[in-house]
This record gives C-alpha cells, sequence and structure tokens, in this order.
C-alpha cells in the first residue's frame, strides 16, 4: 500500500522491553516512504539506543526539551526541542510500546516528558500499542485507561495474546510491528474519501500502424491521466490506468496498469472495465483515425507523394455514454477554436456528466508539460476555470470535484 508514502510520522517509543521492536517499526516505516522522527522518554533508552533509531530514521532522536550536547571549543549554548512544531510537523503519530505509566499520563493530561508535551499539542491522529504483563494489562485501571484515551479520539492498536516478558502466557504483548503498520494502513486507508471505489482511467496516445515500423500518433505524454491515477489510488480508490504508449512509471499497489497501443486495444479494455467501475476518467489523446489498411511489410520510398486512406476509429467516449448506468463519466477536451462551445457540444452529445477543458492556447497547457489549465464544465454548463498548475494538482483539483458531486 502507499497510504504512508510521503506521511511524517512521529514514533513515540516509552520504557517497557517491547520498546527494542522500535528498531523494526523504524525500519518498516520508512521502507513504505514515511518520514520518520523519534522521540523516547528517558526510560526507553534502558532498552534501545537513540543512536540506532537515529540511524535507521536518517532523523535526529528527541527525548528531552533540550538538546544539552554542547560544543566546548564553540560553547554553542543548548537549544530547545519545540514540542508544538514537532507536533505540527506529524501527519500521524504512533506511540510503540505504549506502557501503562505512559498511557495513565496521557489519559490525566499530565506532562513531564517532551513525548506527553507533543501529545497534548497533538491536532494529528495518535495511535497508540499498549504493552505490559498480563496482570497489568488487566487491571481495572487500565481498562478505564483504555476508555478514556478512545474517548479523546485516540485509536487503540490492541495488544496481542502471547509469551510475555515474565514467563506468562496472555493478553498484553504489543502486536508486531508488520501488524502495526499493516493496522495503520487499513485505518488510514478507511478514512480516504475514495475508499471502496473502482475508477477506470485512460491516458496517453494511442499509435495506429501504417506498417511495421511507422504509425499515426499524436504528441500526449500521458503526465495527466497518470497523475490523476495516482492521485485517485492515494485518495483510496482501486484504479484501473488504460495506458497508451508512454515513457512513464507508476508503482502504486492501487493501480492496475493495462498497457495498450491502438484505439482498438483501448476500445476494448476501457469496455471491460467500465461495467464494475464508480468512476470513469477519460483522458487519452485517442486517434480519430486510422489507416484502412495496414501494411505487412515496410512502406519504400518510391515516390514523391504517398496517400493514406484513413478510417474512424471507434468512439471509445461516446460509447461508454451509451452503456453508461451509475457511473460517473468524466471526458476531457482539447479545442484550439471556440473551446468552451465546443466542450459544452461534447459533453452533451457523449452523455457525460463532466468535461475537463485544456487549450493549447494557454502558455503552459497542452502536451509535454508538467503543468496544465483546465476548465471544468459540469452536466449543468456550470463552468469553473483554474488557473495553470502543475499537473498533480490539476489531478487533485479534478478529484475533489468528482467527490464533491458523487457524494451530494
Amino acid at each position: 500500500m502507499a497510504v504512508l508514502n510521503g506521511k511524517n510520522i512521529l514514533l513515540g517509543v516509552t520504557g517497557g522491553i517491547a520498546a527494542y521492536k522500535a528498531a523494526f517499526l523504524v525500519r518498516l516505516l520508512t521502507k513504505k516512504g514515511g518520514n520518520v522522527k523519534v522521540v523516547m522518554t528517558a526510560a526507553a533508552k534502558e532498552f534501545v539506543t537513540p543512536l540506532t533509531l537515529s540511524t535507521l530514521s536518517k532523523n535526529e532522536v528527541y527525548s528531552s526539551f533540550t538538546n544539552e550536547e554542547t560544543d566546548s571549543d564553540s560553547f554553542k549554548e543548548p537549544t530547545w526541542n519545540n514540542h508544538v512544531e514537532l507536533a505540527l510537523w506529524a501527519d500521524l503519530i504512533l506511540i510503540a510500546p505504549a506502557t501503562a505509566n505512559t498511557m495513565s499520563k496521557m489519559a490525566h493530561g499530565s506532562c513531564d516528558n517532551l513525548l506527553l508535551a507533543i501529545y497534548l499539542s497533538a491536532k494529528c491522529p495518535v495511535y497508540y500499542a499498549p504493552a505490559m504483563d498480563l496482570d497489568m494489562y488487566k487491571h481495572p485501571t487500565t481498562n478505564a485507561v483504555f476508555e478514556k484515551l478512545n474517548s479523546f479520539g485516540n485509536i487503540q492498536i490492541p495488544a496481542a495474546f502471547g509469551e510475555l516478558a515474565s514467563g506468562l502466557v496472555g493478553q498484553g504483548r504489543m502486536t508486531e510491528p508488520e501488524e502495526i503498520i499493516s493496522f495503520l494502513e487499513n485505518d488510514i486507508l478507511k478514512k480516504l474519501p475514495l475508499y471502496g471505489k473502482k475508477i477506470l482511467i485512460t491516458a496517453g496516445p494511442t499509435y495506429e500502424a501504417i506498417d511495421p515500423v511507422r504509425f499515426i500518433g499524436n504528441h500526449s505524454s500521458g503526465k495527466m491521466g497518470y497523475a490523476i491515477a495516482e492521485a485517485a489510488a492515494n485518495l483510496g480508490a482501486e484504479v484501473v490506468l488504460v495506458s497508451g504508449p508512454v515513457n512513464l512509471k507508476l508503482e502504486n499497489d492501487f493501480v492496475k496498469i493495462i498497457r495498450i497501443t491502438s484505439a482498438e486495444e483501448m476500445y476494448k479494455a476501457a469496455h471491460e472495465y467500465f461495467e464494475c467501475s464508480d468512476i470513469a476518467v477519460l483522458s487519452a489523446a485517442v486517434a480519430d483515425y486510422r489507416p484502412l489498411e495496414i501494411a505487412s511489410e515496410k512502406i519504400k520510398k518510391k515516390t514523391t507523394a504517398l496517400s493514406l486512406q484513413l478510417t474512424k476509429t471507434k468512439d471509445i467516449l461516446a460509447s461508454l455514454g451509451e452503456i453508461k448506468k451509475n457511473q460517473f463519466l468524466v471526458g476531457f477536451a482539447l479545442e484550439t477554436e471556440n473551446e468552451e462551445e465546443n466542450a459544452k457540444l461534447k459533453l452533451k452529445k457523449k452523455n457525460l456528466d463532466l468535461i475537463v477543458l485544456n487549450s493549447l492556447r494557454d502558455k503552459g497547457a497542452g502536451f509535454k508539460t508538467d503543468t496544465n489549465k483546465i476548465t471544468l464544465i459540469a452536466k449543468d454548463n456550470k463552468v469553473l476555470p483554474f488557473p495553470v498548475k502543475p499537473k498533480k494538482e490539476v489531478a487533485i483539483d479534478i478529484l475533489e470535484y468528482i467527490i464533491e458531486q458523487t457524494n451530494a
């Protein structure tokens, strides 16, 4: 999953034997693409060293309100570890292990160390993974602490059943790092606005063969479609991306890429996946015409002119508009004249719910650029223009509008 990629994750480590698992947690979180900073209580340093966690996270490890390591030669003053800045930096806080002592302080607002100060300043989701011995876990006060913490909106990652440090077997063992990561991913995923939605996206050009060497194509890079696919997956959607021949890569567990070459292949793939889709965004620049006959051998240059007889390709967007049931269907229009008028005609003619208009007239828009300038036109002809933006931001604008309309 990619839901942790790019997330700022603050890992709080408290003083229990399970603290040794923090090293594995940091490793797994960074492998998932998370930016990890570690805050340790003083007791936690008895079980795992800050150097280990700093090396794995590639960030300084914090454990006190000031950094008291001074340079005697330069007479550097101690620096303040700003708990508010650390709290605001984090997209999520994970406290693992969370000891009975730390959880009790969290529940009752005690603030005698840096981690607790960060917790009390946090505005992001806070996850905690309890770790303690069996009798401590079963004590009535522990259950009361759980209830209070959960009532504050904190999210508990339940302790596992297993062998404990005391030799007893029972509840209280901190969940294994791999299971903690899975819990985080699934919990975040379920809260994303496109969770449970299936989205079909087409991207890039199509190449229509003239002979085994030559083809008719266009300048589409596929960047817009790929940006929409990635953004949709990051918002929780299950994406099928039907891609023409482009030099782009996209590695995301929630994106299935179907690679095609011709308009006919794109037509078949789009129809295969449209029926089970909730949303379809057809951003591909599909060839309108293809050679009527394809030469089996390379055409030799014998004359000063070469005539090709062309025939229309199938209109993928119109064909999906004809069979549309409950799908939200989005098309793209690249116009060079009477842009808005032509886009509105296309919107109605092809039974679309939304059309994305972009023009070759606008600087920073069109083929092969990393930016685009779009205007959204809805079914009721409402027009919503946007300024030039990076295509990744344009993708978010498009998807946010779709979410707003499909959730209305």
